[in-house]
């Protein structure tokens, strides 16, 4: 790099062969007396950047010895708008843009929102399932009311309405008494279906049943419409279980949570929850659960059978071969099945619940697949929900539960995708979990939805980890006092037969109570100053908490303090020592 010197030294030089004074412009090289002027400009503005700080930092930040320079931007325009005469047709264009196309435009989205609902399903098949709702709904009863949605009227208008119904009708209605319980239809659906007049609603419902029981309708466009039934369905069972929480009965708003299941895992209600298993079918189901067993059996009493009898019971001729039954068996030992360790209530900061407090019910739970091996014993202080420290804003901030039930925390693990070969959807799996009075048959605490963990559920190599899940829902306490008893309700809407129902009370204390124990805890807690505190020290690794000095107290030395401000240190120290023992 040059030294300052150089640069005056070179300057100087260039000074003498272009300044302006100098030299002459050469007409050869079309050289003016204006264009010599700004060559010699340009080099005393490279001088001075060189030499000069603050032309040099004017260089550096916007690239120009003279500092920040004005710009301008120009549009280039086609030549027919500006060119005159033209001017009434481009306001014309402009007038139809935004007087008529934009408002339209609006105008459409608008009243196209207004028209679904936020499960995004169009109000008037809302109104259609609630006409259809009874208290007393479940199984076909839903698969009939989610038939009514005027989705179905968009998906089957004109002629795709009757094409093919007559077949499919026939196909869902035959050999039903050779076939096995929970894969027929009841004389009572049989009945509905067969009184439906509206021949798209007749052939929706038709094409669901023919769905639900796997049905071959040998025909690629009735195939086709068949699988595409059901992703509708289950958007319209979103809606169905909005109105039955807004009645609280728990009768049809468990049989919506169950008709997510049987979509998904196309599997009609009451069917056997194996045939969730690959290459299972109703011949396979019949040899493992007995020819004229009128009881289902779960995938998980399915894997707790030993290995033996298992293997002799699912493969062999017509049944399973060796490798079909390796893979029912890796798809069955990757379920997540939500087994619940512990579950209780608790009020942030409080030992007690009291009344009308905010209660949150915290389960610990551990995902143990169907099968699972070499279960690890439950750490018992995972099971632990310590508060955090008031003064901790980051776990205060961590542990705010959401109003859908899911927990603001960074670390969200998600499940993997339910195992649905037959559902035109990837879907991921929810938990509802929900505290019922079931003597009364009543929602107690509407469903708090879990679609994420804190922990992750399967490693990198598709092993489960074991760990425990805490799952939270937040809730007002009851305004009186005693024992509320409740059954915890956990249903996940992607599996069959993983439902968990245990019994929890909920016991709110009164406030006087409440009070007796603070004191308690207050008295004894021993101070850092005393022996016992000390002692506790050496025991803990940690020193006790300082006392809370009564709010009378801290005012009554602090007017002390004030009247007395040329005291001594003597006094000082004795004023604080009588306060310390009036707090003990």
């Amino acid at each position: 790099c040059a030294s300052e010197k150089a640069i005056s030294r070179h300057f100087k030089r260039l000074s003498r062969q272009f300044h302006p004074d100098k030299i002459r412009p050469d007409p050869a090289k079309n050289q003016t007396v204006e264009s010599l002027n700004n060559h010699f400009v340009e080099l005393t503005k490279a001088y001075k950047a060189l030499t000069d700080e603050e032309i040099r930092n004017n260089y550096i930040q916007y690239g120009h010895p003279d500092g920040k320079q004005s710009f301008s931007i120009g549009i280039a325009l086609p030549k027919f708008i500006v060119t005159e005469g033209n001017g009434k047709y481009v306001l014309l264009v402009y007038g139809l843009l935004l007087g008529v196309l934009l408002p339209y435009i609006v105008g459409k989205w608008w009243y196209g929102t207004q028209r679904y609902t936020k499960e995004k399903v169009l109000v008037a098949s809302a109104g259609n399932i609630f006409r259809e709702y009874k208290d007393d709904l479940v199984g076909g009863g839903i698969i009939n009311a989610l038939s009514s949605g005027e989705e179905y009227k968009q998906m089957l208008r004109d002629e795709k309405a009757e094409s093919g119904l007559a077949k499919v009708e026939k196909k869902i209605l035959s050999d039903e008494d050779s076939a096995a319980p929970g894969t027929t239809l009841s004389a009572k659906d049989r009945k509905v279906l067969a009184d439906l007049e509206n021949a798209s609603r007749r052939k929706a419902l038709a094409l669901l049943w023919a769905y639900l029981g796997r049905v071959d309708l040998d025909d690629p466009v009735l195939n086709e419409e068949k699988f595409e039934v059901a992703p509708t369905a289950f958007t319209l069972n979103d809606s169905f279980a909005s109105i039955a929480l807004a009645f609280g009965s728990l009768q049809p708003i468990l049989g919506s949570f169950h008709m997510s299941q049987h979509l998904i895992q196309a599997i009609r209600p009451g069917g056997s929850p194996l045939l969730q298993l690959p290459h299972f079918n109703p011949q396979i189901v019949r040899s493992i659960e007995g020819e004229h067993s009128r009881s289902r059996m779960s995938i998980s009493q399915y894997m707790a059978l030993s290995e033996q009898r298992r293997r002799k019971l699912s493969v062999g001729k017509d049944l399973l071969s060796e490798q079909q039954y390796a893979s029912a068996m890796s798809v069955a030992q990757q379920m997540p099945v939500l087994d619940v360790s512990k579950s209780f209530f608790k009020v942030v900061g409080e030992r007690v619940v009291t009344p009308s407090s905010l209660v949150q019910l915290v389960v610990k739970a551990r995902f143990i697949p169907p099968g699972s091996t070499n279960i690890p014993a439950v750490n018992e202080r995972d099971l632990e929900d310590i508060d955090p420290d008031e003064d901790d804003v980051g776990a205060n901030k961590s542990s705010t539960i959401k109003k859908n039930g899911k927990e603001d925390s960074e670390n969200n693990i998600q499940p993997p995708l339910a195992h649905a070969p037959y559902f035109a959807r990837d879907h991921s799996p929810r938990w509802y979990i929900f505290l019922a009075d079931s003597k009364q048959g009543r929602m107690a605490v509407p469903p708090f939805t879990f679609t994420t963990f804190d922990k992750p559920i399967f490693d990198k190599d598709g092993k489960p980890t074991f760990n425990v899940q805490t799952l939270k829902m937040q809730f007002q306490a009851p305004p009186q006092v005693g024992k509320f008893p409740f059954s915890l309700c956990i249903v996940c809407d992607s599996y069959i037969g993983f439902d968990t129902v245990s019994e929890i009370t909920l016991e709110v204390e009164d406030l006087a109570k409440a009070a007796a124990l603070e004191e308690e805890d207050d008295i004894s807690e021993p101070d850092e100053d005393s022996i016992a505190g000390q002692m506790q020290a050496l025991k803990t690794g940690t020193a006790p908490p300082r006392k809370k000095v009564a709010k009378k107290q801290v005012d009554d030395s602090s007017e002390d303090d004030e009247s007395n401000t040329d005291g001594d240190a003597n006094d000082t120290s004795e004023t604080n020592t009588e306060t310390d023992t009036d707090g003990e």
